[in-house]
């Protein structure tokens, strides 16, 4: 018999100088991924992603970007059972640049754009990081008054990913 799990994380970035580095985590399984974790009875979405970040990395000065939200969803068997897995991602900001892992991780890393891109490990975690640097692209873009959108943030809301 299959269970579902609900998860939510992010993709978690910081500004250094003229360069943007996002935070990846290597897992005990061997692959790079983001803060991520199990939604906890009674907690919002965003509620878990500040816990796991808190508890995976030591960080409390996320700023979670309004108008980015994806969705992946994939299948995988724990002792025998079938999980049906989906995760909601959001995009935040911190300026902490030092990271103090949790027991569930093993290593990890500031990486810019195409690094992280290459180093993680699934393709539908890069699908996430591809639509974060969008939105970012986008933000700036608006922000300098250049971009189709400036001033509108309804429009960048983020369309789920499967």
């Amino acid at each position: 018999m299959a269970r579902t799990q609900r998860s939510a994380g992010a993709v978690i970035f910081r500004e250094d100088g003229a360069r943007r580095l996002y935070l990846l985590l290597l897992y005990p399984t061997s692959h790079w991924d983001f803060v991520k974790g199990k939604i906890e009875a009674g907690e919002s979405e965003l509620e878990t992603v500040l816990r796991e970040a808190r508890e995976e990395t030591g960080m409390v000065d996320l700023e979670v970007l309004a108008g980015f939200r994806r969705e992946i969803r994939y299948n995988f068997v724990h002792e025998g059972t079938l999980i049906r897995k989906s995760v909601s991602f959001f995009l935040a900001r911190t300026r902490t640049p030092e990271v103090r892992l949790s027991h569930e991780h093993r290593a990890h890393a500031w990486e810019p754009y195409a690094r992280a891109l290459d180093t993680l490990t699934y393709a539908n975690a890069r699908g996430v990081l591809e639509a974060a640097e969008a939105a970012l692209r986008d933000e700036r873009a608006d922000a300098r008054g250049l971009g189709p959108r400036a001033g509108r943030a309804e429009d960048r809301s983020a369309h789920d990913v499967v």
